[in-house]
């Protein structure tokens, strides 16, 4: 079973049809969806294999109404309810392209997480967000090392630029060195805003994370594996015809590469896998799935 752990939000879909007037009125789209990455990864996972959401919404009827969401499509959900659940507003230009305003609420609240929720878990995903804020950034590293001790693999996302310029790159770096992860999976700027690989290359802060496999997406341009100083992957991106919505397009490939990754134990399959899931989600509003 894959499990993720981090935030459970409502998304606020902006889709601009045309550049914001300050001041005035701008025409858009507007949707509302379930968001948060750690709930669209759970999301999109739950179509290749079994499924278990972990994380902590508001005490609020916001917060029934996305549960129900994540265990109506038959994922395992686990959750704690504190505080207020949160929202993001996410602008999207005629390109494609996000502008995300994030109110995380109760995901930040998130506590003493119990053993049981480790229970048959082959693997753990984390995305980065998690680490930022507390209470939930202690509860997850502590998570995280429980489940290493039971021999559970463990992925985690880099999230966005913005998020580890707040968090502190080098602070990120000295957890992510402590924590040992499998996996670190970023898109290019993520990568190389880390140091860890830049044009598909090792980086110069790759070597502090020795036997972490470290997967980076570059939109349309191949993705690359490095695996040790020796072995590098690159898989091509097949080409997509129609984008409208970048949103969640990284959490549907960390799905499909991590789900396919448990069925192989192939990198470059994985990869494909994670091409596949994520092509679905880019002509639909937010982190949902064209059919």
């Amino acid at each position: 079973m894959l499990g993720i752990i981090g935030d459970l939000v409502e998304d606020v879909i902006v889709w601009l049809a045309e550049p914001i007037k300050h001041g005035t009125d701008t025409e858009v789209e507007i949707f509302h969806t379930r968001g948060g990455s750690a709930a669209n990864v759970a999301s999109f996972a739950c179509r290749l294999g079994p499924t278990r959401f972990m994380g902590c919404v508001g005490e609020d009827s916001l917060g029934d109404t996305l549960v129900k969401n994540l265990a109506d499509q038959g994922i395992d959900v686990v959750v704690q309810r504190r505080g207020t659940t949160g929202s993001i507003v996410i602008l999207i230009d005629q390109d494609g392209e996000r502008t995300m305003l994030p109110y995380r609420g109760a995901a930040k609240q998130l506590e003493n997480v119990p053993d049981e929720w480790l229970d048959s878990l082959e693997l753990l995903h984390v995305p980065g967000y998690t680490f930022d804020g507390d209470p939930v950034g202690d509860a997850v590293t502590d998570l995280i090392r429980r489940a290493q001790q039971r021999g559970i693999l463990v992925s985690i996302d880099a999230s966005s630029t913005g998020m580890l310029e707040h968090f502190g790159v080098e602070r990120f770096l000295d957890l992510i060195a402590d924590l040992r992860p499998d996996f670190i999976i970023g898109n290019k700027s993520e990568s190389e805003f880390l140091g860890l690989a830049i044009d598909g290359e090792p980086g110069p802060n790759f070597a502090r994370l020795p036997g972490t496999i470290i997967v980076t997406k570059a939109g349309a341009d191949p993705t690359v594996v490095l695996h040790g100083t020796e072995a590098k992957i690159s898989v091509p991106v097949p080409p997509v015809s129609e984008v409208r919505d970048l949103t969640g397009a990284g959490d549907a490939f960390a799905a499909g590469f991590l789900s396919t990754f448990l069925a192989t134990r192939d990198l470059a399959d994985a990869c494909v896998g994670g091409h596949s899931n994520a092509a679905r989600v880019l002509s639909s509003p937010g982190a949902s799935m064209a059919d």
